[in-house]
């Protein structure tokens, strides 16, 4: 076992195979803690590890996402232990509000739990993972910033289900709930780089009526009406109630932010009505463009995510980085596409080893130092 190493992938989830391990990482780490990462298919697993950590004393906290990465792959088995020589605060909440006022009212305290544990100590990252059925993340975070603001670094991903059906997918030693967040703060910890890509189309409309991730009218009309239309008008498609769950994925909106800079928004559910439900909010008066995939730049993108690293950490070749791919993106590039983007990733970076996962939307600053923002359709990366 390499020494140095703080990642560890697991193609066996069974209690043999996880005591092992965790008796080699707490020989070498007496303090260890873990943050682990597994599979949809692996879900059940969950009790497993929990009973596993809670034998060796290992505190542990985790979430279930569609796929796994793994330097240049996406795995559907096994699981990544990403540890800690020291456990570092971490807090999971269950059951966030959906209505506004009470999730503010809800960010207000998680601001306050995590206020509590800043001591002014440069470079602290809040590290937060959210279950991908919370409908008001953009909220949130906007309340966190309000209270933390430049105190620490932000970056996260959401976890769940690709299907997007409820599923309790965020634990901790003892629980595994839904509608929930769990938070960490990594203590010298510089933040995360996220980019997508993404280009600007020069029409731009607005979401005249929306709630959470729900847009109900554009420009004052059926929203499903109205991107049926631009994505006849723009690209030349088809677009139906039918084929919808096919196509919608490929012409996301992008949300046109007053520094030009674009927020993915992938319309992942239609209503009868023709309302539009996206994975991540749409507030009310958002200017709206329309985007395709052929406009992801692969190679600019992962330019600029090396560059970035590069620009927080100094140069990363040989070190072990966490990456969160979203899965919008990787069914935009198809599976054949978006794999050789984390091999490019990993061979760009010249990195020890690449840990992560597919994500369900991702958390990063606009700028280094920046406001948090919750994307569609971008890798985030950071060091572990």
């Amino acid at each position: 076992m390499d020494k140095a190493s703080m990642m560890h992938y697991l193609a066996q989830v069974d209690a043999g195979t996880i005591e092992r391990k965790l008796a080699e990482l707490q020989a070498l780490h007496p303090g260890l803690g873990i943050c682990a990462l597994l599979p949809e298919t692996e879900k059940a697993k969950v009790p497993v590890l929990q009973a596993a950590c809670a034998q060796y004393k290992v505190p542990l906290v985790g979430a279930i996402f569609p796929a796994l990465v793994r330097d240049g792959q996406f795995l559907t088995n096994g699981l990544w232990l990403l540890c800690f020589e020291q456990m570092p605060y971490f807090a999971l909440y269950d059951n966030l509000p959906a209505e506004t006022e009470e999730a503010e009212s809800a960010a207000e305290k998680i601001a306050s739990d995590v206020r509590a544990q800043i001591d002014h100590v440069p470079d602290l990252t809040l590290f937060m993972l959210f279950d991908a059925m919370v409908p008001n993340i953009g909220t949130l975070l906007d309340t966190l910033y309000l209270h933390l603001a430049n105190r620490v670094h932000y970056a996260g991903a959401n976890a769940g289900s690709e299907t997007f059906q409820p599923m309790p997918c965020l634990f901790d030693s003892s629980r595994t709930v839904q509608n929930g967040l769990l938070l960490m703060l990594l203590t010298q910890h510089k933040g995360a780089i996220l980019e997508h890509g993404y280009h600007t189309n020069p029409h731009t409309s607005y979401a005249t009526s929306t709630k959470g991730n729900c847009i109900s009218q554009i420009d004052w009309r059926p929203a499903f009406e109205v991107y049926r239309e631009l994505v006849r008008e723009h690209f030349g498609e088809e677009v139906t109630a039918e084929n919808f769950y096919q196509y919608g994925v490929h012409f996301p909106f992008g949300i046109v932010r007053a520094n030009h800079h674009v927020v993915v928004r992938i319309p992942v559910m239609l209503a009868e009505d023709g309302s539009l439900f996206c994975v991540g909010e749409v507030p009310a008066n958002s200017v709206l463009t329309l985007l395709k995939a052929p406009t992801v730049r692969t190679v600019e993108t992962l330019h600029n995510l090396h560059e970035g690293l590069k620009k927080l950490n100094g140069d990363v070749a040989g070190a072990e980085l966490l990456l969160f791919y979203c899965a919008g993106r990787r069914l935009h590039l198809g599976a054949a596409m978006a794999t050789t983007e984390l091999e490019a990733f990993s061979g760009l970076t010249h990195a020890g080893q690449v840990a992560g996962a597919l994500s369900l939307g991702e958390i990063g600053g606009s700028t280094v130092q920046g406001y948090p923002l919750f994307h569609n359709a971008t890798l985030v990366a950071s060091r572990w």
